[in-house]
């Protein structure tokens, strides 16, 4: 059964995963995120004011592991002070510089999950939901059967009820996509 929107209780917060230039159309652009922040834009602004919004971002140096010329399996993507690190312009307007999660930071660690972000002030994910007593959290972003999963089952496993807008995800491999749906719903994440 899909939930609504409108059920869920106000004590949530909305949390954009990755909806940056890179992923969009830049080194690793992802199947449907045009489409993807099309929606996220519209579901911001038909939600501003009801719920914080909160971004979560790859924020690399030049030299991360996870790149190809660094031994990993990436192209660049995400590097700190490029276009493609940035969030899209349409959902700009929504961002505050306190709720801005940057991971994969250190050159030696890749960071999926937004659980393991932190902000300009050195504050994780998990606290800064605390302080702002959130329980449910409305996912969206790219790229599901990475990033998008990774944050909702660390979320999931530190007891928030996670729903994912499923016309606000974009993905690298769109059958990947399906299974890691299928794989979060197994874990008692929502879509809506």
């Amino acid at each position: 059964m899909k939930m609504d929107l409108n059920s869920i209780m106000n004590n949530s917060a909305i949390v954009v995963v990755d909806e940056l230039y890179d992923f969009i159309d830049g080194s690793m652009a992802c199947h449907g995120a045009e489409e993807c922040v099309k929606n996220s834009a519209e579901l911001l602004k038909k939600t501003e004011g009801r719920h914080p919004i909160i971004f979560v971002c790859d924020h690399h140096p030049a030299n991360h592991s996870s790149f190809t010329d660094q031994g990993g399996p990436w192209p660049p993507h995400c590097v700190q002070g490029t276009r493609g690190g940035e969030i899209a312009d349409e959902l700009q307007p929504y961002v505050k510089e306190e709720l801005v999660f940057y991971k994969g930071t250190e050159p030696s660690q890749e960071q999926y999950s937004g659980f393991e972000g932190r902000n300009d002030a050195g504050k994780t994910l998990d606290e800064a939901l605390k302080e702002l007593e959130i329980k449910e959290i409305i996912l969206i972003g790219i790229a599901t059967e990475y990033c998008v999963r990774n944050t909702a089952e660390d979320l999931i496993k530190a007891g928030y009820r996670v729903f994912v807008k499923e016309d606000c995800l974009a993905c690298v491999e769109p059958e990947d996509h399906k299974k890691a749906i299928a794989e979060m719903k197994a874990k008692g994440i929502s879509f809506i």
